[in-house]
């Protein structure tokens, strides 16, 4: 150290200014990059973060409005034995289950070969609304006007 303090006191006092602040907008400068850059694209990172979480929190809370105003129109669980209520619903919307398997845990798979769209629609939301939810639909057209569908259905609550 003692080597440099005496370069440095060797320096007219021109250059000896000069020296110092250059030195000063060294250390501004690293202070600027090291601490100062990281931090603030931190803290922009974490506002776009908590903007993002916000939205999330948001869309979430609609959702479960959503769902409570569903729950509270839906009828209360069907009563008998879920195949028998899903056969006797076909069977009133003009619907032939082509299969009708009951499975563990008061589920029931249907399957149906042919059936209008529309009929098919009415009557699982006639379903829905009886106490027993849909858990899985896929809906295929048969080419003739008509579709087949395959449906896992459960009782509401099971």
């Amino acid at each position: 150290m003692t080597p440099l303090r005496e370069w440095f006191a060797g320096r007219s006092l021109r250059e000896r200014r000069l020296l110092l602040v250059m030195v000063a907008l060294a250390i501004v400068t690293l202070v600027w990059g090291a601490i100062i850059m990281p931090v603030r694209g931190g803290l922009s990172s974490s506002r776009a973060r908590y903007t993002d979480a916000v939205v999330r929190l948001g869309e979430a809370q609609a959702g479960l409005v959503q769902v409570k105003a569903i729950q509270r129109r839906a009828g209360s669980p069907a009563a008998g034995a879920l195949p028998d209520v899903v056969r006797a619903g076909a069977e009133a919307a003009g619907l032939t289950p082509s299969t009708l398997d009951p499975q563990d845990g008061d589920r029931v798979r249907v399957g149906i070969a042919s059936a209008r769209a529309g009929a098919l629609t009415a009557w699982i939301a006639g379903l829905e609304a009886s106490g027993v939810l849909a858990e899985s639909v896929a809906i295929a057209g048969n080419g003739d006007g008509t579709v087949n569908a395959r449906l896992t259905l459960a009782r509401r609550g099971g």
